[in-house]
């Protein structure tokens, strides 16, 4: 059903970068999503000759990179100099970018402790729009990633975790350099599910899928295909249906289990 070359590998920071890529040209995946927060791989880290290794690695075996901030960085920050903090954080993964030629960053809304959402929500969107501007003249693509749910009694609540949320952002947004990155399992948790999510979004604005599995209305974990209720053919047929021409990016368990599921998702009646 689905061309495994379509389909990714979340590497986050299991390897150092320069292992992660020789690592997928060895088992064939060509699309590679990688975070650049903490140790060898944090983006202070890479300098512009090890950037240029990295770079000419992945245009040798033919893999394209993407980046992936991460969800604990708040975007929605209101504090001074705290604020600040995050601005300079995006845009050095702007730039990390430009240097690794990875060809986009999933970025995310921030999040909230049930007081000032709103003021949050319009720091947020204005973050966003700064690093999306900043994005056009690095020729660098930016994807917003619909997040996941908290229990309700939780104190800290992601943004853009319903549809309504995220729709809120990414009307407001447009630019060549922004785009959307759906996480489908994330939608899996939320009363309006993934047909809710398929039958609203703009699927011409989704550049990449992100898979993993879970249980409806359930909380949120990133579990191997068949250990949740997630029904993975149900969500390509919809998606072929619609002409989804992007990449998916496998986001659970060990590198093993990423890999392994390439060929189970392609054998998917």
């Amino acid at each position: 059903m689905i061309d495994p070359g379509r389909i990714g590998i979340d590497a986050g920071e299991k390897l150092p970068l320069e292992h992660a890529v020789a690592w997928a040209a060895r088992n064939g995946v060509g699309i590679l999503d990688v975070q650049l927060d903490g140790g060898d791989n944090a983006f202070t880290r890479i300098d512009a000759a090890r950037a240029k290794a990295i770079r000419t690695s992945c245009e040798r075996d033919g893999i394209r990179l993407g980046l992936h901030t991460s969800s604990a960085v708040n975007v929605a920050e209101l504090a001074p100099l705290v604020g600040d903090a995050v601005d300079a954080y995006l845009k050095a993964y702007v730039d990390a970018a430009a240097q690794l030629g990875a060809g986009w960053i999933v970025v995310h809304a921030g999040y909230h402790f049930s007081s000032n959402v709103s003021r949050r929500m319009e720091a947020g969107l204005e973050r966003l729009r700064r690093v999306i501007t900043y994005a056009e003249t690095k020729n660098t693509l930016i994807l917003l990633e619909n997040l996941n749910k908290e229990p309700p009694d939780a104190e800290v609540h992601y943004l853009a975790h319903t549809l309504e949320e995220w729709r809120w952002y990414y009307e407001k947004l447009q630019s060549p350099a922004f785009a959307l990155s759906f996480t489908a399992n994330h939608a899996h948790l939320v009363p309006e599910g993934v047909e809710g999510f398929l039958a609203t979004i703009p699927l011409d604005r989704v550049r990449e899928i992100r898979l993993a599995d879970c249980f409806r209305n359930g909380k949120e974990e990133h579990l191997s295909p068949g250990q949740g209720d997630f029904d993975f053919p149900a969500l390509f047929h919809a998606l072929d249906a619609r002409g989804y021409q992007g990449h998916f990016t496998n986001a659970f368990g060990s590198l093993d289990d990423m890999l392994s599921a390439r060929a189970k998702f392609a054998a998917m009646p």
